[in-house]
């Protein structure tokens, strides 16, 4: 049976702006006479509504006959709403929920639950709406790995949840929305895992622009994103188990508070209550927590400070959510309660304020009497919160700060002015009493020393903190001091608390300067467990940090946590930067502080296991790569203004060792050399010429100057020139002629093997595909294969007796490692005849010429995975090889955990295995030269 909103109506607003209220009964002028009044004195009141109702009176006419059944259709089609003319659709959707849902509020026909749900279920429908939307692009143009139009049905995995007023279904008249995003990593396979994120990402990214973005039709809802895990650094959709990470290892008690009220409201529904579960036993602690009252406590004290809320209660102005006594206060004490003792009583685990109110008063947590109080006020300050919002449907929560803005108020209740005052100020100041109270009188007295929880730091490292140049200046040491307790709290999480005390105190101590750092997070708290966690866990980043703590600046900038860009794009990003630089030392100085900060960038995502190391290795190979080849037209055009142009063709930047594999390090060396092609040239032509072979070997010493000289910035890199023709004997420049002579009648055979690894990376492309071409002609050379093998067991005996391993941790050094495995394909690729950048090609081609069997091939390019994952993330680490007695305990849980190992020892020992494996096979390959590696 359907009700019209005539039969329902019980008050109605005054009339505030007669011009407004008969404006807007002309448009709805054949409706009853009741329902004309209350439509009249809405629009008088809050010229958003009447807007709604000049641009909707047609839809009402009919809409108000069954005012919940016309919401309920709104919405359902809305939900089905497809991409096509999507956001128009929405938009009026939204005109029309928030047009029925004030009428009905504001005459009495709907309670205020009503109205928040009705409210809340749209934005669910236009979640789903959006969310569709968003990946049926992605899924069209074949970004989401592995998913097809069918998969909509469930988002492809992926879920938003919704937390705060929209979680709890109650849903303010103009509110944000909070959302988190996430999605279901188990649905795809490793390979895809990259692509599906960014997909994900994508799609979440076009949701938030449908709902939010302000167009000619208005807007559906402001989106807000930001409470997912370390919203400043990382994605807007992010893996369940990364989540899930973060919250058990560093979840606040503000974050298990918002999770009281989360829930799935679109996309995979499934997927979001299984995560949901697997955060129960974060937000539902098994003892009962009394700390959360004082978190809670200090929250609601630091929220005031913040919002400027202290002082007494004052009407004018004063806000209805943050201000004393106001709905944040209730929700406070309502939630903190629940934190309490939800975790041994699941009936406490409920979603609505007034909910849970209710229930804590029945398991006897608040008193009944406080519950019904509570309750009724918070009904009673969310119908003003509603009026407010509705008089320019904007997010506000300020009482009218003039006495004409109450007496519109007080029309819109239908309330008389000194009434309505002293109505609302008895409310506020008897909620602020309550739960004052509450929280004073909650506060646990502090244990006795022996008992005590909070971690009990050395004084002698905090007393020192004062000396250090970061703390001199008043600022920094008032900033400081601020941080300070949050600071020592997140150290005190760590699983050595003292150790990642001392870490933190190398980092403070290196640090030059501390208030643009301080301010950084003040204003961003969620930097700070970055911070530690780096610091704590890598000495080599903590250093780094403390030299460049503008690096943070990258991770604000929202890009920290997208899309490896790639080489290309790297190299066109630096070059479009560059070429704003006012001058070569600005250009150098810039090219440090972006590829620093890219560098950060690719170490925290291998250190928070966000990449492996396979992948980081080729992003730290792809950012060196971008440095040389967008640096080097910068520094021959700064050559080019005293000694003119690069004579001939030019020259290119020839990489070689890891970095022309495509392979590096967090500290690699940049092994190169500099190729050029007079092409007949004798001079160069500019203002003080040079002899072609001076000007090529200046040039290149201008650019290793411009890549290692310490500027403000530091430096770019080291660099390593000794793979070059006539080792360091000779010229730091070649003439393509000269080194094709050389690479074919004077090489050594140590030479050839090198050459399998070159990769042109800076420089002419036409002279970077004959330098190429001819590395292909070299190497394709005929060989002898016995001195070939001969000389590389020689080779292989003198760097074994050179230099031992620093331990069973150093993968680089030792028979059965990486240089061995890597001598092994080089080997390989030079006596198939071709280059082999990657190691396993190498390998692969030892099998085919009988070098290698193929399962020990196999078993070698196993070996050289495990050594250099081992390496990529001890160099993270530390410049040298680690050690594990000397690693600290996050460094060693990071370095078992990046090689999938349950501990070190356990790392060490399989590492043990590999060495000695690969020793033996690679032993066995090769003619015996009577010394034993």
């Amino acid at each position: 049976m359907t009700t019209s909103l005539t039969a329902q109506i019980t008050r109605a607003p005054r009339l505030f702006d007669k011009t407004l209220a008969e404006e807007a009964e002309a448009h709805v002028a054949s409706l009853p006479s009741d329902l004309r009044a209350l439509i009249g004195g809405a629009a008088s009141c809050a010229p958003y509504l009447a807007t709604l109702i000049q641009k909707e009176a047609a839809w009402l006419e009919g809409a108000v006959e069954d005012p919940q059944g016309a919401l309920t259709a709104v919405i359902g089609a809305a939900r089905e709403q497809g991409p096509e003319g999507l956001n128009d659709a929405l938009r009026q959707a939204k005109r029309r929920v928030a047009l029925m849902t004030a009428l009905a509020d504001l005459g009495g026909a709907w309670s205020l639950d009503q109205v928040t749900r009705n409210l809340t279920d749209f934005a669910d429908a236009a979640c789903q709406a959006a969310l569709r939307a968003g990946l049926a692009a992605q899924i069209k143009r074949g970004k989401l790995p592995g998913m097809g139009l069918d998969d909509l049905e469930d988002a492809g995995g992926m879920v938003v949840l919704a937390m705060g007023k929209m979680g709890a279904g109650e849903l303010n008249y103009s509110s944000d929305i909070d959302l988190i995003c996430l999605f279901d990593e188990t649905r795809f396979g490793r390979d895809d895992f990259h692509d599906a994120r960014t997909a994900f990402v994508r799609a979440t990214r076009a949701m938030s622009a449908t709902l939010s973005d302000l167009t000619a039709e208005g807007y559906v809802f402001r989106t807000d994103l930001r409470l997912r895990p370390d919203s400043g650094v990382t994605p807007v959709c992010m893996a369940m188990e990364a989540a899930e990470r973060y919250y058990e290892s560093l979840g606040r008690t503000w974050e298990r508070a918002a999770y009281i009220k989360a829930r799935p409201a679109a996309g995979d529904m499934e997927a979001g209550n299984r995560f949901l579960k697997t955060l129960r036993p974060f937000v539902w602690r098994k003892h009962l927590d009394f700390a959360a009252i004082q978190d809670a406590h200090d929250m609601r004290l630091a929220i005031r400070a913040h919002k400027g809320l202290g002082g007494p209660i004052t009407l004018p102005g004063h806000n209805m959510k943050l201000g004393r006594g106001g709905i944040r206060e209730i929700e406070f004490f309502t939630q903190t309660r629940q934190l309490i003792a939800g975790g041994r009583d699941p009936d406490l685990r409920v979603r609505g304020t007034c909910a849970g109110l209710k229930v804590l008063s029945d398991k006897g947590w608040v008193p009944q009497d406080a519950a019904d109080v509570l309750t009724d006020h918070y009904t009673a300050h969310r119908t003003v919160e509603h009026r407010l919002q509705m008089l320019r449907d904007a997010q506000t929560h300020d009482l009218p700060s003039s006495e004409d803005g109450f007496a519109r108020l007080a029309a819109f209740m239908d309330r008389d002015i000194a009434d309505l005052k002293a109505d609302l100020h008895a409310r506020l100041s008897e909620v602020h009493g309550l739960t004052e109270g509450f929280f004073a009188a909650s506060r646990p007295e502090r244990p006795p020393q022996p008992e005590a929880v909070a971690h009990r730091f050395d004084d002698s490292v905090l007393d020192r903190w004062l000396s250090y140049p970061a703390l001199r200046s008043a600022r920094g040491a008032a900033l400081f001091e601020e941080l300070k307790p949050d600071l020592l709290a997140r150290l005190a999480q760590a699983a050595k608390p003292d150790e990642a005390l001392l870490a933190f105190d190398g980092f403070l101590a290196g640090l030059p300067a501390g208030v643009q750092l301080f301010s950084l997070l003040k204003a961003n708290p969620q930097l700070a467990d970055l911070l530690i966690d780096s610091v704590n866990t890598s000495p080599a980043l903590a250093a780094h940090l403390s030299r460049n703590a503008g690096v943070f600046d990258a991770v604000i900038g929202g890009d920290f946590f997208s899309d490896w860009p790639g080489e290309a794009a790297l190299t066109a990003l630096l070059t479009a930067h560059l070429a704003t630089a006012p001058d070569y030392e600005v250009r150098l100085d810039e090219t440090r502080r972006w590829a620093r900060e890219w560098h950060f960038r690719i170490g925290v995502h291998l250190l928070r296991g966000l990449t492996t190391a396979e992948v980081a290795g080729r992003q730290y190979a792809d950012l060196a790569r971008a440095v040389l080849a967008a640096l080097w037209p910068v520094v021959v055009d700064q050559f080019a203004v005293r000694h003119g142009p690069p004579p001939g063709r030019g020259a290119v930047i020839l990489g070689m060792g890891s970095l022309g594999a495509g392979r590096l390090t967090a500290t690699s060396d940049l092994d190169m050399l500099v190729i050029y092609d007079p092409a007949g040239a004798e001079m160069s032509d500019g203002k003080r010429p040079l002899a072609t072979r001076s000007y090529y070997a200046r040039l290149t010493q201008a650019m290793i100057t411009a890549m290692t000289a310490p500027m403000a910035q530091g430096k770019l890199y080291e660099i390593d020139m000794r793979l070059r023709p006539s080792g360091n004997q000779g010229p730091v420049a070649t003439a393509l002629s000269s080194f094709e002579e050389y690479q074919t009648q004077k090489a050594w055979t140590w030479e050839h093997l090198a050459l399998t690894r070159a990769h042109a990376v800076a420089g002419p492309a036409a002279l970077a595909r004959d330098v190429t071409d001819l590395c292909a002609q070299v190497l394709a050379l005929p060989q002898d294969r016995a001195r070939v093998l001969a000389d590389v067991a020689e080779m292989r005996s003198r760097i074994a007796a050179a230099k031992q391993p620093a331990g069973l941790l150093d993968a680089k050094i030792g028979p059965g490692r990486l240089q061995d495995i890597e001598l092994m394909a080089q080997t390989g690729a030079l006596l198939i005849g071709s280059a082999a950048h990657e190691i396993e090609a190498g390998l692969r081609a030892g099998a085919e010429v009988d070098l290698l069997s193929t399962a020990d091939a196999d078993h070698l390019c196993a070996a050289y995975r495990r050594c250099w994952a081992l390496q990529c993330a001890g160099r993270l680490l530390s410049a040298d090889p680690p050690k594990a007695d000397s690693l600290g305990q996050a460094g060693a849980g990071f370095l078992a955990q990046a090689l999938d190992c349950d501990t070190i020892a356990a790392l060490e020992t399989q590492m043990e295995q590999h060495y000695a494996k690969a020793a033996t096979i690679i032993d066995a390959a090769l003619p015996q030269t009577g010394t034993t590696p």
